[in-house]
């Protein structure tokens, strides 16, 4: 068996076929008939087949093929074209897409249960069929399209469709899209605050760092403990949170944690509340189990990793936290006043430079928390 006559062979009965499609089937066919004649070669049907890297099940299947339909029979075989006489029909399938404009926030089996009560029959997986043949399977997507829509006819919104999309409004605060531009600026309008593990230091122990960052302009605090406790939470907003915003003559109104227990506690003896409550500072937790409604901290501590932490351990060896906590404050210095960002508020500036340059309108416009409407429904 010559490989090269088989495929010469290969070449001369296909013709000018596509020279990319060719030469792909070609590899396939060589590879199969290779496998074949290593066989024969050896006279070891095991050792061949590690060698090519193929099973003995896969080895007797084509060597079958071949000794029956000869090269033909090596060739790939096409998937099967799917049935389209098994789509729903078209006034079925138009009866979907309508009712998803009619109201974004149905679910498939609600939306099969109301075109059921109309006299239309499809089951719930076929209404996620349509869906995803005209890219409406999420609530996000069909509201968007509803949205173009309006804005291309100018129709009014129905009872209903306004409902979805104060529905919508209600999940993109509770899941973390937080707006900071409020109404008199944006810094200190809303700090989100988290708890980071570093890793362990020899004869120190565990280390922990307490992150803290300004939503609006991205300004980061970090600093960094050996334990979880409550009094440590409030300590980086003692130490350095609170005085940078009185420095710059802005309040801080509103902080976003998770539910751990350094933030959360009973209100009279939680050190953390507490402290919160004597500086007149509003607490609002993330919705449970979803850590990427905090997402601003937990980018940064995906940032500081990369660009401060494998750096720093790989080039010293440190034997305290002061030590380590020196170097960190070198880096968010760089972070906040060199190093720019391309967020939406930021737009390639540094984060102290956004707050600098919106701090006249923060200061010019004063209001009250009570006035405020929660960031999240669980507070």
């Amino acid at each position: 068996m010559v490989v090269t006559a088989i495929l010469s062979g290969v070449r001369a009965r296909q013709g000018t076929g596509k020279e990319e499609a060719m030469t792909t089937e070609e590899k396939l066919i060589r590879n199969k008939l290779g496998l074949l004649e290593l066989a024969a070669y050896l006279k070891n049907v095991s050792e061949a087949c590690r060698v090519m890297g193929y099973s003995r099940d896969t080895f007797y299947r084509v060597k079958r093929a071949y000794e029956e339909g000869g090269l033909e029979a090596l060739k790939e075989k096409s998937r099967r074209v799917p049935n389209i006489k098994n789509r729903v029909s078209e006034h079925v399938e138009r009866a979907v897409v309508e009712l998803a404009y009619e109201d974004p926030s149905l679910g498939q089996r609600r939306v099969s249960d109301e075109l059921r009560r109309r006299g239309l029959f499809i089951s719930p997986a076929g209404v996620r069929c349509v869906w995803l043949r005209h890219n409406l399977e999420t609530f996000k997507k069909r509201l968007k399209a509803l949205e173009e829509r309006v804005a291309k006819t100018g129709e009014v919104l129905t009872e209903a469709q306004l409902r979805a999309m104060e529905k919508a409004k209600e999940e993109k605060m509770a899941w973390g899209e937080i707006e900071t531009e409020s109404r008199r600026g944006g810094m200190g309008y809303l700090g989100a605050q988290d708890t980071f593990y570093v890793g362990t230091l020899k004869g120190v122990g565990r280390i922990y760092q307490q992150t803290f960052i300004d939503t609006y302009s991205s300004v980061a605090f970090a600093k960094l403990y050996t334990t979880k406790h409550p009094i440590n939470a409030a300590d980086l907003l003692n130490d350095r949170v609170i005085p940078f915003f009185d420095e710059h003559g802005v309040p801080l109104l509103r902080i976003l944690t998770d539910r751990g227990t350094e933030f959360c506690g009973r209100a009279d003896r939680h050190d953390y509340e507490l402290f919160l409550a004597l500086n007149d500072i509003e607490h609002t937790k993330t919705k449970a189990k979803n850590p990427q409604t905090n997402g601003i901290c937990e980018r940064f501590q995906k940032t500081v990793p990369d660009e401060f932490y494998r750096i720093a351990f790989r080039r010293k060896i440190y034997l305290s936290v002061e030590e380590l906590q020196q170097d960190l404050d070198a880096w968010l210095e760089r972070y906040n006043t060199q190093r720019p960002h391309q967020g939406k508020r930021c737009q390639g500036r540094t984060p102290m430079e956004t707050f600098l340059d919106n701090l006249p309108l923060a200061k010019e416009k004063t209001w009250s928390i009570k006035d405020e409407i929660p960031l999240t429904a669980s507070t």
